[in-house]
């Protein structure tokens, strides 16, 4: 298995979100650990991913990534996989979600002159690199074209993915509304890691599918969240394979 220069990092903060990228991999190697996150060569559509299980929330991510980037350069996309609670109205479970834009739920220094969601000094929200959003429009449609994602469910979304460092259930999900009327859906990663890849020039985007709608408790996340993986993973993979064309 080459070891070289992979086609892309691709971050999950849990195992159950890196299972179905290794069960698609043709190859995969050992797991490395740095810190608490688990490094992976795999290949994937052809080509040689770096596959790392983060852990869950800000700090694991970053961490993690920052360790990729360091590892790999900053020349090499970073993408962010795995589940988000669903937010907006007429979103569904199982739906698949291309985050073009990412925000902090968490940053509030409105008292200082920033707009809710924006960190100091910082942009007050990170677009996705577009050659690899286009790259998801395309993979997304040829998934949808194989009958891989049920015709019940809509294959792709496209919008503002937030992110925080709390589980969203029904009260922090009808605050979430109001104070982010675009918000698509909601995570605990993928946020911090666009502001780690904006710091270092590097490409990214997150790919995620909803498992659950911000229900009163985890019983509707822990039901689904096997399903999100596997969609979110087969968007990404087929997205990795359209990289250099």
């Amino acid at each position: 298995m080459s070891t070289g220069t992979p086609a892309a990092v691709v971050l999950v903060a849990m195992d159950d979100e890196a299972a179905p990228f290794l069960d698609m991999a043709s190859e995969v190697g050992e797991p490395e650990h740095v810190g608490r996150a688990a490094h992976r060569h795999i290949t994937l559509a052809g080509r040689p991913v770096v596959l790392v299980r983060t852990g869950i929330g800000f700090v694991n991510a970053t961490a993690a990534g920052a360790s990729a980037i360091l590892r790999h350069g900053a020349d090499v996309p970073l993408i962010s996989a795995g589940s988000a609670g669903g937010l907006a109205k007429d979103i569904a479970v199982g739906d698949v979600v291309l985050g073009v834009r990412l925000v902090n739920a968490d940053a509030d220094a409105r008292a200082f002159g920033y707009v809710l969601g924006q960190v100091p000094g910082m942009p007050e929200a990170y677009d996705a690199a577009p050659g690899l959003a286009d790259a998801v429009r395309r993979a997304a449609a040829a998934v949808e074209a194989l009958e891989v994602v049920g015709p019940e469910v809509r294959t792709l979304r496209e919008g503002t993915i937030g992110s925080g460092e709390k589980f969203a259930t029904t009260d922090l999900a009808l605050q979430l509304r109001a104070d982010f009327p675009d918000m698509l859906a909601i995570d605990m990663e993928s946020a911090a890691l666009a502001q780690l890849c904006h710091n270092f020039g590097t490409a990214f985007v997150s790919v995620r599918a909803v498992s659950d709608l911000c229900a009163p408790d985890d019983t509707e996340f822990l039901t689904h969240v096997d399903d999100a993986a596997l969609r979110s993973a087969q968007v990404v993979t087929a997205a990795i394979g359209l990289l250099d064309d």
